[in-house]
């Protein structure tokens, strides 16, 4: 279920109302009348929760599941495990954005700078124009700058600095965390999927947790995951604008150079570094202490402890080859053509 600290819980809602809402149609009659109140992915869900499923691959996990219901395509009613509604639709991924969307919403930001039911302890410096919002809890000896917003329910731990013009939403902070200006954290990752009159976009009902020590460089972007949380380990160094998208598992004591950019659920092992402007594919794992060279493109997997480079990026003694084959080549090339 989404954090109550973030998201306002809007059900329980019937099974055939949330059906007809998003054009699905129920496996069974006596389904209508069953009561659900969130959303959830197969790992998480439970028998108040409805779930969907896409891609048949993931089938073992649907019959493993406690779901209540399930958005499924037309021909997969029967993957449904008993107890669990299947809800056949067109687009299963749509109609689970449009149920979180009935189901959940971000909680309000407030009216006032400093929210009445926030909890700020002692030696916390605040600078002009910040805001605080509604439960947000800032820790002992923590450093605010000017400008900086901390969104509804976020918790900040202690002596930590928070640089002006940082927005922070949705995300567990960890103590002697830095931030620089302009950071922005918690902000929904990029996800749309195909509606009923076009391009929807996929709520995103994760957190973003960074633990203990960590920096965060300037101007950088960490989304909050999209089903699961996105982590960032102990003891990180991010540069400035670093992108990380939803759902990035980050070890400890990892380093990104300025403008590396990965893509979503991505799992990155303790001690991994990323030269500049180096890229990861969606969905890639980076082994415990591998390296990436800069402006590498990974587009697949790196074994722990190796160094890889180019695009697509390959092992380092690999690329370094090819480079100096076709280095040579060139220059016999060209030295054929005068």
């Amino acid at each position: 279920m989404p954090d109550p600290r973030f998201f306002e819980d809007l059900g329980p809602v019937r099974l055939g109302e949330l059906a007809a809402a998003v054009g699905a149609e129920p496996g069974r009659a006596d389904a209508a009348e069953r009561l659900v109140g969130g959303v959830a992915v197969l790992a998480h869900a439970g028998p108040d929760h409805v779930t969907f499923l896409a891609d048949r691959r993931y089938a073992a996990e649907l019959r493993s599941s406690r779901a209540g219901a399930c958005f499924l395509p037309a021909g997969a009613a029967d993957l449904a495990p008993p107890g669990c509604v299947a809800l056949v639709c067109a687009n299963p991924q749509a109609a689970y954005a449009l149920a979180a969307a009935r189901l959940h919403r971000p909680r309000a930001a407030g009216t006032v700078a400093i929210a009445d039911d926030a909890v700020i302890e002692a030696d916390v410096v605040l600078g002009p124009g910040g805001v605080v919002g509604p439960a947000a809890q800032i820790g002992r000896g923590t450093r605010v700058g000017a400008n900086t917003v901390i969104g509804p329910g976020v918790a900040v731990g202690r002596d930590c600095d928070i640089a002006a013009n940082v927005t922070l939403g949705f995300a567990l902070i960890g103590d002697r965390v830095r931030i620089s200006a302009g950071a922005v954290v918690g902000e929904a990752g990029f996800g749309a999927t195909v509606g009923p009159k076009g391009l929807i976009d996929i709520p995103q009902l994760g957190r973003v947790i960074i633990q203990d020590g960590v920096s965060v460089g300037a101007n950088t972007t960490i989304d909050r995951g999209a089903f699961d949380d996105t982590v960032i380990g102990e003891n990180t160094k991010i540069d400035n604008l670093v992108q990380i998208a939803h759902n990035v598992r980050v070890g400890r004591n990892c380093v990104m150079a300025a403008h590396t950019g990965i893509s979503g659920s991505v799992a990155i092992g303790d001690g991994a570094q990323f030269g500049g402007r180096a890229g990861v594919a969606d969905h890639v794992t980076i082994g415990t202490g591998a390296r990436v060279g800069a402006a590498a493109g990974v587009m697949k997997d790196i074994p722990p402890g190796e160094t890889w480079g180019g695009m697509p990026a390959r092992p380092i003694r690999h690329w370094l080859k090819e480079t100096a084959w076709l280095a040579r080549m060139a220059g016999r090339r060209g030295g054929g053509d005068g």
